[in-house]
């Protein structure tokens, strides 16, 4: 027997079709609109708010709105949770995601967000590090390292910027030197410690708590 489905999930194979089909009436004006999602529909994971508009209009919108912290990455072994990390970056709206190390990066887990998102490649950490300074980001790591102070008691800066080290090893020495500081994320179970892109998740959304104005209509329910 099957397990019951929730009453908010009434469709028991999903929807047959994602986004919405070619423009209905009368075409919208506005440089935004592009013509050919508007004559074949518009099938891409964006919201409702940019359906039918182009890649370019979108990520000029994004960019009046865009928060004051950035995400980065070490890439020494191509990790693959980068794409993931750029996918949440995106949905809680960074102000720029940063590679550091190899340039290649496994665009897979970024769901194609990465159209929408600023991306910036580091040869090196301590070049990201000279890149922020220059425009006052505070640089934290995240890493469950002896000394790390809690980042569920710390107070996030609002233009800060959090390293996380490649899956496995964690923070780099070099990353660790380079830092203003570093913090851990808590936890309570058996593993030593949970995924990057996990973790990455979690600081940019304490960064949200902190900084981010929910009062309008910014802020996406789904």
């Amino acid at each position: 027997m099957e397990d019951a489905r929730a009453p908010y999930d009434p469709m028991p194979h999903g929807r047959d079709e994602v986004g919405v089909g070619p423009w209905e009436g009368p075409l919208p004006e506005g440089e935004q609109y592009d013509a050919v999602l508007l004559a074949e529909g518009d099938r891409r994971n964006v919201v409702d708010r940019y359906r039918y508009w182009t890649v370019e209009a979108i990520v000029a919108d994004l960019d009046t709105r865009r928060h004051d912290f950035h995400v980065a990455i070490e890439n020494w072994q191509h990790d693959f949770n980068i794409g993931t990390i750029v996918r949440s970056a995106n949905a809680f709206l960074a102000a720029e995601v940063h590679i550091v190390g190899n340039r290649r990066w496994n665009r897979r887990g970024a769901m194609v967000t990465d159209r929408y998102q600023h991306v910036r490649h580091h040869p090196t950490v301590a070049e990201l590090a000279a890149y922020l300074h220059e425009r006052d980001v505070v640089l934290l790591g995240i890493d469950n390292l002896p000394g790390s102070l809690h980042l569920e008691t710390a107070t996030v800066p609002r233009k800060v910027c959090f390293l996380f080290g490649q899956e496995g090893p964690g923070l780099s020495e070099g990353a660790r030197e380079a830092c203003d500081g570093t913090f851990s994320i808590a936890q309570f179970g058996s593993t030593r410690s949970i995924n990057a892109s996990a973790a990455a998740a979690i600081a940019m959304h304490s960064w949200v708590r902190e900084h981010a104005d929910l009062s309008g209509g910014d802020a996406w329910r789904g």
